[in-house]
């Protein structure tokens, strides 16, 4: 895959390591610290979710007109700073909740940034035979740091205090940005074909919508993260308060799982170059919504704790496979000079709905109970393989990819990008 490309993956695997060292230590330090209350450490969640998707959607078409790997710097060095002033005010006993929102807000909004140009500069970092091995190589690294990070969190956090983890988070984007760096090569500067048009900032949308594949594709996307984020928190109610999990039980339960999401991301190329990319990312995004109504079948004791593992393996197994089938593929049908504004579009639209379905959810939960309400959950996911692309709209969506500038792809021999690019 060449030096460049070892840099870039080496950069990720730092900063996806360290953000999930430090998963859930923001609730964890506003509830220890700050001693706020359940609707504060809710909100912290939601808001820096729903805030910087908003503060985001005028970025991509700034991104699109810029050199992609600067910009990759400078949001690392923007993420650096922001989780740095946290552990600094906790020092000197001024950590206040604002700021964890502030800082929350500017987290998510860098992520949005980030994703969109580094998935832009992958596109034409990797040769096009290489790209779908990239994102296979991507996914492992994430299931990988998704098991590992968030026990060995916990542990420090134990041992060392609440904000550790958010310094080692830090210091991980600090190292990402050098490496970033280190990459290397000329980059063009991508030139307008035009003056700007007041309706470029919604350019991503429109290119998605009226993209009969990629219009599919984004809604089943967004559905199914938002609906299995939401239940989220309702699983944690349920089983540590209802059911009695001990926490490492707890923290067991969805880190085994994990495995699988590695073992799907070193199968998803021979399973494509076996059997297709359409077929493969019609099977298992399918597969995929078939799992998540298990989970309102939990119950206490070991036998509830190996029905969720066994429930979240199969669930993992097949995002495993399906995510850099599906990152391939996307990126397939976007034209160059589209990227970033169409990967800013379908990161601002994931994380509101995320935002917008968790607060549902909860107060579902409320009326209905969280067993219900996780329920309620899995339904409506087993209907999102309707969503996606069937033949007829692969078929009309390769057609209009002939009028780009883009070679098109070869089912057989995908020629894109990752999930949604290199993201901590």
């Amino acid at each position: 895959m060449g030096r460049r490309f070892g840099w870039l993956w080496a950069a990720y695997t730092i900063s996806t390591f360290g953000t999930f060292l430090a998963f859930d230590a923001f609730p964890l330090i506003a509830i220890y610290v700050l001693h706020a209350g359940t609707t504060a450490v809710s909100a912290l969640a939601a808001a820096g979710l729903a805030v910087g998707a908003v503060a985001a959607v005028p970025l991509g078409a700034w991104l699109e007109f810029r050199r992609k790997r600067p910009v990759m710097v400078a949001m690392d060095l923007v993420r650096f700073a922001a989780m740095l002033s946290v552990p600094v005010t906790f020092a000197l006993d001024i950590l206040s909740y604002p700021q964890l929102l502030v800082v929350s807000i500017v987290v998510a909004t860098a992520d949005i940034a980030f994703q969109a140009a580094s998935g832009a500069y992958l596109k034409t970092l990797v040769a096009p035979g290489d790209l779908l091995v990239a994102n296979g190589r991507f996914e492992s690294t994430a299931w990988t740091a998704t098991a590992l990070g968030p026990p060995l969190g916990g542990a420090a956090i134990g041992v060392f205090g609440p904000v550790t983890t958010v310094l080692a988070n830090a210091v991980s984007f600090l190292l990402s940005a050098v490496g970033i760096r280190a990459i290397g090569g000329d980059e063009p500067r991508p030139e307008r074909a035009g003056p700007p048009r007041p309706g470029e900032l919604l350019e991503g949308w429109r290119y998605v919508l009226n993209h009969p594949a990629l219009r599919r594709l984004f809604l089943n996307q967004i559905l199914v993260g938002g609906l299995i984020m939401a239940t989220a928190p309702l699983l944690a109610v349920l089983m540590l308060g209802d059911l009695g999990f001990a926490p490492w039980q707890y923290g067991l339960a969805f880190a085994a799982p994990c495995v699988g999401g590695l073992i799907g991301a070193r199968l998803a190329r021979r399973l494509v170059k076996k059997f297709g990319q359409r077929r493969i990312m019609l099977v298992f995004g399918t597969l995929r919504a078939c799992w998540s109504i298990g989970l309102a079948f939990v119950g206490p004791g070991v036998g509830g704790l190996l029905l969720v593992i066994a429930v979240q393996f199969g669930l993992v197994s097949c995002m495993g496979v399906f995510n850099p089938v599906y990152a391939t593929y996307r990126l397939q049908q976007i034209p160059t000079d589209r990227v970033a504004r169409v990967l800013t579009a379908w990161s601002v639209s994931s994380k509101a709905t995320i935002a917008t379905l968790t607060a549902l959810w909860g107060v579902l939960a409320g009326i209905t109970g969280p067993r219900t309400a996780v329920a309620i959950a899995g339904v409506l996911i087993l209907m999102t393989p309707l969503l996606l692309p069937r033949d007829r709209h692969v078929r009309q969506a390769g057609s209009d990819q002939d009028r780009h500038t883009d070679p098109p792809a070869s089912p057989a021999a995908p020629t894109a990008t990752r999930r949604t690019s290199p993201t901590p």
